[in-house]
């Protein structure tokens, strides 16, 4: 029984994940993994259209590390500060509470910069008054942080 290497085309559990190079036995290959599109044959042309992907996908993250880092300068300017009303108790406690949503709005609103509310990590919404750090997920590596000044209505 020959080993033929392949390139996977989607994660096979236990066996590979997509874009890996592996050998595996021939008949496994033939009959199961390129018969189903699961994977293909490793030959010259294979491997340099891989090679090519992962250029791409590298030049992709790489630009988009760079526009994270430049949001996190945006957003961590000393004059961006999201500023929001909201009626409060005599402790300073609100009547209710402003969630991710309402910030990422009144970002957009104040100073047109679009976010993702998903991005926004407030584990629970704002509930005093005065100024909190939020913080945001812009990448795997670059997290920001928002200040928000919530004032009295």
């Amino acid at each position: 029984m020959n080993d033929v290497k392949v390139i996977f085309m989607k994660d096979v559990r236990g066996k590979g994940k997509r874009g890996e190079v592996k050998n595996v036995p021939d008949g496994y290959a033939q009959n199961f993994l390129i018969k189903r599109g699961l994977a293909k044959a490793a030959n010259q042309a294979a491997m340099s259209q891989l090679n090519a992907e992962r250029k791409a996908e590298a030049k992709r993250d790489a630009e988009e590390l760079a526009e994270a880092k430049q949001l996190k300068d945006r957003l961590e300017d000393k004059k961006t500060v999201v500023e929001l009303s909201a009626k409060a108790g005599t402790d300073g406690r609100l009547f209710g509470s402003i969630p991710s949503k309402q910030i990422v709005q009144a970002l957009a609103k104040q100073f047109d910069l679009k976010l993702d509310k998903h991005k926004v990590d407030l584990p629970e919404p704002i509930r005093s008054l005065g100024f909190t750090n939020v913080p945001v997920k812009l990448h795997p590596d670059v997290t920001a942080k928002i200040r928000v000044h919530v004032a009295e209505k």
